[in-house]
Parts: C-alpha cells; sequence; structure tokens
C-alpha cells in the first residue's frame, strides 16, 4: 500500500493479492459514492474479422450474471436515484456508477458478480439479442446521420490495414453477424480478470472501510490464466500525404475534417499539441472561430469546437480539425480557408493566446474532476494508461511549462502536408459549382 504526497496526498493505492488495483480517493462533497471500472481492453485488442467485441461486452455486460438476472443490474442502480454506464475506446472499457454512499456495498457486489460470473448468464439468445442492439446503434450513429462514417474513414487512411487502430470500436456489420458464443465467451475469459482492472472509488467514507470492501467483493476472484497481448501498435513517420477522400452524401451542408499525425497520448509533444489545438480551434477566442465563423462567415458557428485530439494511449495520436460550410461556401472554399489558417501557428503565437490557451485547458481539465464521478472516471484512466493516478493533478503544471516557441516549432514540424490527411462531405444534391 503507498499513500501519495503533494497535491494528491489523499490518493491511496492498494493491490490485492489477485492484482486488482484499488484506487481510493475523498469526494468533495459527501452522502455519495463513486464507483468506476478501466479494464484493460478496448478495440486495439481485436484481429481483423473480430471488431466489434470489446464495445459488444459493453452491452452483454449488463445482460445478467450467475447471480443477477437480465436488467437487474440497471435496474437496482436506477431505484437508488444513482447514476450508471458504460464506454468502450480503443484503449479501455469503462464501467462506472454513482450511488448513495449506503448502497456502496451493493455496487461493489453487482460489479464483482459479473466479472466472476457473467459466463454463467451468457447464451444464444442474449448474445443475438446484443448483436442486433449493436447493430442498430451502428446504424444510428454511424451509418444514417450526418458525417457519421467520418471517423471511421479517417482511421481506415491514418493506420495502414492491420493495424489495431485501423477500425473504429463499434466494429464492422460483417463482424458482428459472425460472432458466435465460443468465441464471445472466450473473450471474456481472456480480457475480464481482476488482475485487468483499475477499480475507483470516491467517496467520504474511510479508506481503510472501502479497501476492506473491495477485498470482501473482488478479493476471492481469481486472476486470469494466461494474459491476452495486444496486437503491436508500432507506427512511425508522418501520415504519408497529403492524402484526402472525398464523400458524397445526403448532407446538409458541405463539412471538412483534416487530420495530422501525433505523438501518443501522455508524452511531452502531445501536450504541446493540445495547446496548439487550443490556440487554433477552442473556444470562441480561437484563430478558427474569429477568422472563419466571425470575420469571414465561410463557417457554421460550432461554439468554438474546431480542433481537438484524439488521445490514443499506444501508437501516435490525431490533431483533429472539423468544421461545417455555412450556405453558398463550398467545400473547396472551406478546406483552403482552414488550412490557410492552419499554417498561421507556424508564423508565431502570441503570449495572451498560449495564456488563453492554458486557461481553456484547465478549465476543461478542472471541470471533468469536479464531480466524484468524475474524478474517480480520471483517477482511473491515469492508473489504467500511466499506472499513476497522481498524474489527474499534473496536467496544469505540464501546460504551464510549455514556451510559446515549443508549440510553434510542433506546428512546424507537425502541421505539414506530408503529414495531412483529409476527408470531405459533400451533398449529393448540391449543384454543379461550374453550372
Amino acid at each position: 500500500m503507498t499513500t501519495t504526497n503533494g497535491a494528491a496526498k489523499q490518493i491511496t493505492q492498494h493491490t490485492l493479492d489477485n492484482g486488482l488495483r484499488l484506487v481510493i480517493a475523498p469526494a468533495a462533497t459527501g452522502q455519495v459514492a463513486a464507483v468506476n471500472l478501466w479494464y484493460g481492453v478496448g478495440s486495439r485488442h481485436e484481429v481483423p474479422g473480430r471488431t466489434g467485441f470489446a464495445h459488444l461486452f459493453e452491452h452483454l455486460m449488463f445482460q445478467g450474471s450467475g447471480n443477477v438476472p437480465k436488467g437487474d443490474h440497471f435496474d437496482a442502480i436506477e431505484r437508488l436515484g444513482g447514476d450508471i454506464n458504460a464506454s468502450t475506446s480503443s484503449d479501455r472499457t469503462n464501467y462506472y456508477e454513482t450511488v448513495p454512499e449506503h448502497a456502496l456495498d451493493l455496487a461493489l457486489w453487482l460489479e464483482a458478480d459479473r466479472l466472476a460470473t457473467l459466463r454463467e448468464g451468457m447464451g444464444q439468445e442474449v448474445l443475438d439479442n446484443q448483436r442486433d442492439v449493436v447493430k442498430n446503434e451502428r446504424r444510428q450513429r454511424y451509418d444514417n446521420i450526418p458525417y457519421g462514417t467520418a471517423f471511421e474513414r479517417i482511421l481506415s487512411h491514418a493506420y495502414p490495414p492491420g493495424h489495431p487502430y485501423h477500425h473504429p470500436t463499434i466494429g464492422s456489420m460483417a463482424d458482428l453477424d459472425a460472432a458466435d458464443l465460443e468465441y464471445v465467451l472466450s473473450f471474456h475469459k481472456a480480457h475480464y480478470g481482476p488482475d485487468n482492472l483499475v477499480l475507483t472509488v470516491v467517496s467520504a467514507l474511510d479508506p481503510d472501510d472501502v479497501h476492506e470492501r473491495v477485498k470482501h467483493y473482488f478479493g476471492g476472484i481469481p486472476a486470469r490464466d494466461v494474459i491476452a497481448e495486444a496486437p503491436d501498435a508500432t507506427l512511425e513517420g508522418p501520415i504519408g500525404g497529403p492524402k484526402s477522400e472525398v464523400v458524397t452524401e445526403n448532407v446538409p451542408a458541405p463539412a471538412v475534417f483534416l487530420i495530422y499525425r501525433v505523438p501518443a497520448y501522455g508524452t511531452r509533444e502531445f501536450d504541446i499539441m493540445q495547446l496548439a489545438s487550443a490556440v487554433l480551434g477552442q473556444g470562441q477566442g480561437s484563430r478558427l472561430y474569429r477568422r472563419l465563423v466571425v470575420e469571414r462567415g465561410l463557417a457554421n458557428d460550432d461554439g468554438g469546437s474546431a480542433a481537438d485530439l484524439v488521445n490514443f494511449r499506444y501508437t501516435p495520436g490525431l490533431f483533429f480539425v472539423s468544421m461545417i460550410a455555412r450556405d453558398g461556401v463550398t467545400g473547396d472554399q472551406l478546406e483552403e480557408a482552414m488550412l490557410d489558417e492552419i499554417s498561421t501557428l507556424a508564423d508565431g503565437i502570441s503570449e495572451e493566446e498560449m495564456e488563453r490557451a492554458r486557461a481553456v485547458l484547465e478549465r476543461d481539465h478542472l471541470q471533468s474532476i469536479s464531480t466524484p464521478g468524475g474524478l474517480a472516471d480520471s483517477l482511473g484512466s491515469c492508473t489504467q494508461l500511466f499506472d499513476d493516478p497522481t498524474l489527474v493533478y499534473t496536467w496544469p503544471q505540464r501546460w504551464a511549462a510549455i514556451s510559446t516557441d515549443e508549440v510553434v516549432e510542433y506546428a512546424k514540424r507537425l502541421l505539414t502536408p506530408e503529414n495531412r490527411l483529409s476527408v470531405r462531405f459533400e451533398d449529393e444534391e448540391a449543384p454543379d459549382a461550374d453550372a
């Protein structure tokens, strides 16, 4: 057991005999307990022909286990007025509840039961049902909405075929159709074990008490027999651009997505490019908002969220710039204007812009950890990805230590045509520009 010092001195960590990592922190508000589980399995652990399984389990984990009938996990938490949900990314699958403090034991028991006995409650009917749910989710969120396939297209160009980040977490329809019960059960056995889990509890309860409760419910669950390995995600060099794809669909207006490959999440270089993205396109004081939305009227008002980073931990991430054209503006015009603004970062950044960028990032970060649930999620993230929950409190200092010259230098180095991918959506019913 170790207790951290400094700003994070109240975080307590334990590792159970079965490998489960436990993080405990005090809540700023009493009478609630946030329980957050980060399993080290995401879509990067999938192989070609077997995509979408990590996300499928986000659904299957709520469909009953050895001692909990289908649907009862949700019902038990919601009857208490609790908040419950889950999410999947390339690097992890996350399950979380925020409950009244007196219900902590219930939340821990529910989570321990489905970790230990999920396969006992799994059958072909459950698999078929949830496979159909996921396929319908894909239709609603990807295939049947404007620009819905943008991220899938971006991944397919930014990462080569066979690379573990080449596909989105939702998977393909064909792979979901091909899912069989035997493989689904083996996937759970390979990836869902206490030795692949970070469990975080944020509450006003005594840390020793929380530790004992977690040991009671999770301590008897055995570690995995075999440690599953993720495919090699090594990737070096620029994106191989300029690459481009023009998609003609029924969309309300042209949209432009400009993508650049950047170092992995957790590196200083990633932090530098976070500041570059804030200067360029985060907030109504950013360059893209001021120039292309307010002054030139080329892009729709998105509230100032035109730039961001995709934070992959185990492979290079993506610097992501996207805007939707206003009426009468072509995709070509918008893309050219966006490229012009991106290029200005290499010409210099004022100290005022840097201070605003730091403030934007710090504000968003502090808001994300201001609730028990948000803090629990961030602590679990830093522990699962970096084995250090105290990093939660270091991001503002990391941004403050980066100079304007460093941001300009990396903008010159990374925001280049050789490192650029463009995906543009055009309306299939738009009149011919030449006409």
